[in-house]
């Protein structure tokens, strides 16, 4: 059973027998719970913390758990209906006003019902992540000397100097900073970068979190469409006339959530609108570990290309490892470098350096390749279940583009389909789908859902999450 499933189970099952043990009274041991629901120690001990965090047992090292006192009920909430003056107060005298909108981030964070299928998960499933390696890595941070110590704001040289590497070029250590994960960075490179009121260029479809941080900076997202070879130059020419814009966000590589590639000629293409428009270039490279074992020879960051500083690049750990290692990374060339280690240094101070440790011995382990290697052959079949599955399931079900690389398919719904209607029969049947409307910041061009293949326990659940999909539909 899925370990998630098990402890919420198994803490259902004990909050129901809680009036069984007087105040203060002893449960069952560990081992006499393990062997009555025939679960792991590890459920167990989950379980029994979450009954504890509710308050509704005491845990004791040694002695076992115990029935807690009741606690004394809550007071009243207040009246809190005057927040929604004080918080629309200021919005009309903002040109873009503000909109903190997580919805579409929370689709892919969202823990899906028991039974469900999870087709709608931005991170890899469990299975896929290198637990073992990780733990080593946590185990030899805490031991290095100065480990709880205070890291340099910019983040460790060690891990900065790695980052530099991976990217290529002439970028060095000293113009990489150590982000809280990419969402983080995303956000330190749109605050540096765009004021408010500001117009932002991003692709069409892009990533619901970048719409959703361009929005709460109170900028203005205008889309600029992309195919299967990436954004269309022509249009970002015009976008960038037509708005006077001085950002562009991209996913160069497989991008989010078509998987698309921009193409060689349209690489330098790019990069010359971007330099004539005197406009910089946000490249989001999220997916780089995350190459399926057929992908062959990836193409350079623009980041590595760059002599101009024109690009500023987003690269993050977390996609190919663990939603929980927030640890990634914003680099950048000239004057645009002291901008963001300010909003760094404000917003956040600096990544705990734990967390940076433990990053850097796990990129530096023999396990690290053995990981990427593993995750590319599991990713590549995956894939190809996914979308072998839905052609035999749902003819009518187009992809527009078979990706090699990502986590994801982008799917057109069958003429005649309503997303919005399609999302709701599928979780009925026990699929969870994200919608493709968060996808656009302006009005999509038909009915669109995501199909993550990452987040699900194996091949099986695929071809099973085909099956009902169609059921669904028909």
């Amino acid at each position: 059973m899925y370990e998630r499933s098990s402890v919420a189970e198994l803490a259902e099952s004990l909050r129901s027998e809680l009036d069984r043990y007087s105040i203060g009274g002893k449960l069952p041991s560990s081992r006499a719970l393990v062997e009555r629901f025939r679960v792991s120690p590890v459920t167990v001990s989950r379980a029994l913390t979450l009954l504890a965090a509710e308050g509704l047992v005491v845990t004791r090292p040694g002695a076992g758990a115990f029935r807690a006192r009741p606690r004394t009920p809550a007071p009243a909430s207040g009246d809190t209906s005057w927040q929604e003056v004080a918080l629309s107060a200021d919005a009309a005298a903002e040109l873009v006003p503000r909109s903190v909108d997580a919805s579409g981030v929370l689709v892919s964070l969202a823990a899906p019902s028991t039974g469900v299928i999870e087709l709608n998960g931005g991170y890899l499933h469990p299975s896929l992540q290198p637990e073992r390696a990780m733990a080593a890595a946590l185990a030899r941070a805490g031991r290095r000397p100065g480990a709880w110590g205070r890291p340099p704001v910019e983040g460790l040289p060690e891990l900065r100097d790695w980052f530099a590497r991976e990217i290529g070029g002439a970028v060095t250590a000293a113009d990489v900073i150590v982000t809280a994960g990419g969402q983080s960075a995303l956000t330190t490179a749109l605050r540096a970068l765009a004021p408010p009121g500001a117009p932002v260029l991003v692709e069409s479809p892009t990533y619901p979190g970048l719409l959703a941080i361009a929005r709460a900076s109170g900028c203005r997202p205008v889309p600029v469409p992309a195919d299967a070879d990436g954004v269309r130059p022509d249009l970002l020419a015009a976008a960038f006339e037509a708005t006077g814009a001085r950002v562009f966000v991209c996913q160069p590589l497989f991008q989010n959530p078509t998987g698309a590639v921009l193409a060689p000629g349209r690489r330098p293409e790019v990069m010359r609108i971007a330099r004539a428009a005197g406009a910089f270039v946000v490249e989001d490279d999220y997916a780089r570990s995350l190459a399926h074992e057929d992908a062959g020879p990836l193409p350079a960051p623009l980041a590595a290309d760059d002599p101009d500083g024109v690009v500023v690049h987003v690269r993050s750990l977390t996609k190919v490892t663990s939603a929980s290692l927030r640890v990634g990374a914003v680099s950048a060339r000239g004057p645009v470098l002291d901008r963001l280690r300010a909003i760094q240094v404000v917003d956040s101070f600096f990544v705990p350096r734990p967390l940076q440790e433990t990053a850097l011995e796990l990129v530096g382990a023999p396990a690290w390749p053995r990981h990427l290697r593993s995750v590319a052959a599991e990713l590549r079949h995956r894939r190809e279940t996914l979308a072998g599955a839905l052609g035999r399931s749902l003819p009518g079900l187009t992809l527009p583009h078979l990706p090699s690389g990502g986590l994801q398919l982008w799917a057109r719904l069958p003429e005649g389909v309503e997303e919005s209607a399609f999302v709701t029969a599928a979780l009925r049947a026990g699929v969870a789908v994200a919608p493709g409307r968060p996808y656009f910041s302006a009005e999509p061009p038909g009915p669109y859902a995501r199909l993550a293949f990452g987040a699900v326990a194996g091949p099986g659940e695929l071809t099973e999450a085909a099956r009902r999909l169609a059921a669904a539909l028909a």
